[in-house]
């Protein structure tokens, strides 16, 4: 964060100090709201959650050298106190927003925000320092907690904003005002707390309408909602996709033996050609988003398609690809899951397993429920059963209760017979069945949402888990 005072600070966010001897001293180091991250001149944020207070760790944070702790009460250790720590919070964020000077790039939307989020930074960062929402930090708290760890020579500011409801990503931009605004899709995830993808649309097209007449919104033409939401704002508008329509656009779209995207990059300044280290076509549309906002601030096709070229994965539990000694590649893709992003890792997995096919090696996808569909979720996960059919994927396993059931159903109804798809209890009978049956060359996709907790499915069969009792067999 750049350098504030405690002074400073509690003027900003209308707090009172308490047990400060100086308030001149000065808040150098990160914002931090987990304990073990306060060091030298930190600012602990002590929120209360369900099961942990946060004020009850003031005394430790300021022994490990936090300069003051942002807190609703009195801590009996140098502390600024406010009626209410997120709002004040959030309020840093602004003033430091302002503040810095930099090019602030916020993009949404309903399926691929964090991997588009990553290729953006990475390409940004090719051509000045650039700071980027880590992981999915995306939320009323992640959020301000990112544009606190930007510096004096930040130069780019790239914010992911998630949504769970109509006004979220208002208030979001609110905290952190947009130059640049990007809509990436109008999908499925979260449509049971929405109601429908008509209302997704207009809590993700906030973003467009909280963009300056001199910013740009840069929208997917190949979605026909999310263009339409040219309309909501008055800045510029820059579209991306394959459709002959966009501004930034591919052509010769293909997929290498190993399932990485390759095609031609067009932007208004010229093209290039991209192949991608990334897994799956999916990418493809990421991958124009992220040239759209580079091209808009001032990069040239060839710069674009370079950083493209080199940029990797992030964060974790995306597509992350592993061939383990015994020639077994295991795709674990398990951080999340909704029916477009589903689709999309089935497709990487089918096109993974081309090369492996024709070695003898067979395609597994070992899936969970989707979560937070609503009405919609018997038909969605009955449809990505009969996908996985569709694909050829050699085995479906899917794991876990009445949405998985729904899985393997679809599939079953679709012509997956004996063997070709089973429905198994837990994560453990998971794994017990795929260390019986995996051989050399098998490709193993494992995708659920985040609280099917399918990630130690991958860690078992890596070996690599340190959490739970499957990972640690």
């Amino acid at each position: 964060m750049i350098a504030l005072s405690l002074a400073e600070i509690a003027e900003v966010v209308g707090g009172q100090t308490h047990d400060i001897p100086d308030p001149s001293v000065r808040v150098t180091g990160p914002v931090v709201r987990d304990s073990r991250e306060a060091g030298p001149g930190s600012l602990f944020v002590a929120f209360v959650g369900e099961r942990v207070d946060g004020h009850d760790f003031a005394a430790a944070v300021v022994d490990a050298g936090a300069a003051a702790v942002l807190a609703s009460r009195p801590v009996g250790v140098p502390a600024i106190v406010v009626d209410d720590v997120q709002a004040a919070l959030g309020a840093l964020a602004r003033h430091v927003v302002r503040r810095l000077g930099a090019t602030l790039v916020a993009l949404t939307g309903s399926a691929g925000k964090t991997s588009t989020k990553d290729l953006i930074a990475q390409v940004l960062r090719q051509k000045a320092p650039t700071v980027f929402t880590p992981g999915s930090l995306n939320n009323e708290i992640g959020l301000p907690l990112t544009a606190l760890t930007a510096t004096e020579d930040t130069r780019f500011l790239v914010l992911e904003m998630g949504a769970r409801g109509i006004g979220h990503i208002r208030y979001l931009t609110g905290l952190t005002p947009p130059r640049i605004g990007l809509v990436l899709n109008v999908g499925s995830a979260h449509i049971g707390e929405f109601g429908g993808r008509e209302q997704i649309a207009e809590a993700k097209g906030e973003l467009v309408e909280a963009l300056p007449e001199d910013g740009t919104a840069v929208l997917n033409a190949d979605d026909p909602l999310v263009r339409a939401m040219a309309s909501r704002t008055k800045a510029k508008v820059l579209l991306f996709g394959e459709s002959g329509e966009a501004d930034v656009r591919a052509e010769n779209v293909r997929l290498t033996d190993s399932g990485q995207p390759s095609f031609r990059l067009h932007t208004p300044s010229g093209a290039s050609d991209v192949t991608m280290r990334l897994y799956g076509e999916h990418h493809v549309s990421n991958a124009l988003a992220a040239a759209a906002v580079a091209h808009e601030l001032g990069m040239s096709a060839d710069e674009i398609a370079r950083a493209l070229s080199e940029a990797g994965s992030l964060s974790r539990w995306r597509m992350e690809v592993t061939e383990r000694p015994d020639g077994v590649t295991v795709v674990n893709d398990a951080y999340n899951a909704n029916p477009e992003s589903m689709r999309a890792a089935l497709r990487a997995l089918a096109a993974m397993g081309r090369a492996s096919r024709a070695a003898g090696g067979r395609t597994w996808a070992v899936l969970g429920k989707m979560a937070e569909l609503g009405d919609e979720a018997l038909a969605e996960h009955d449809a990505v059963g009969r996908l996985a059919v569709r694909l050829n994927v050699s085995k479906l396993v899917a794991v876990g209760g009445r949405e998985a059931a729904w899985l393997q159903l679809g599939a079953y109804n679709e012509g997956s017979w004996g063997e070709e798809s089973v429905h198994v209890s837990d994560a453990q009978a998971a794994v017990d069945l795929l260390r019986s049956q995996l051989r050399p060359g098998d490709v193993v996709l494992v995708k659920a949402s985040r609280s099917v907790g399918l990630e130690s499915v991958a860690q078992a069969l890596l070996g690599t888990g340190a959490e739970g009792e499957v990972a640690a067999r």
